[in-house]
């Protein structure tokens, strides 16, 4: 193999603030802060990491999404145990639950604190 994916990129207006959200949601580690850019990643370092790049025009997407609105590029899906426990975490950290959620049971739609999209999902979802 020549190639592997070392992390994801989400922009956002305040990489530290987006990083921090991240870092205590997910318990990973930080491994560098710039001035405008934060890595994270898993403590075991195998798996890809997740960093924060600043983009001061960052415009969140709609949701559900239209055709004429800014569009949901990609999003992120964290797998939890608890589900009602881990959305509760999330929005005491920040995040903020979506009206709209397409599956009743055992997927939640949020928002980060800048706006990205992304699921809490139960094992089996």
């Amino acid at each position: 193999m020549t190639a592997s994916l070392a992390a994801t990129v989400l922009g956002t207006p305040d990489p530290p603030a987006l990083a921090d959200f991240y870092r205590e949601l997910l318990g990973w580690i930080e491994t560098s802060r710039e001035p405008g850019w934060v890595r994270l990643r898993h403590p075991d370092h195998e798996r890809p990491g997740l960093s924060f790049q600043l983009e001061s025009d960052h415009i969140p997407p709609v949701w559900p999404q239209r055709p004429d609105a800014q569009q949901m590029q990609a999003h992120l899906d964290v797998e939890v145990h608890d589900l009602d426990r881990e959305v509760e975490r999330a929005v005491n950290l920040g995040a903020t639950m979506e009206q709209h959620q397409p599956q009743p049971d055992g997927v939640r739609v949020i928002r980060d604190l800048h706006g990205h999209l992304l699921c809490l999902f139960l094992p089996g979802y």
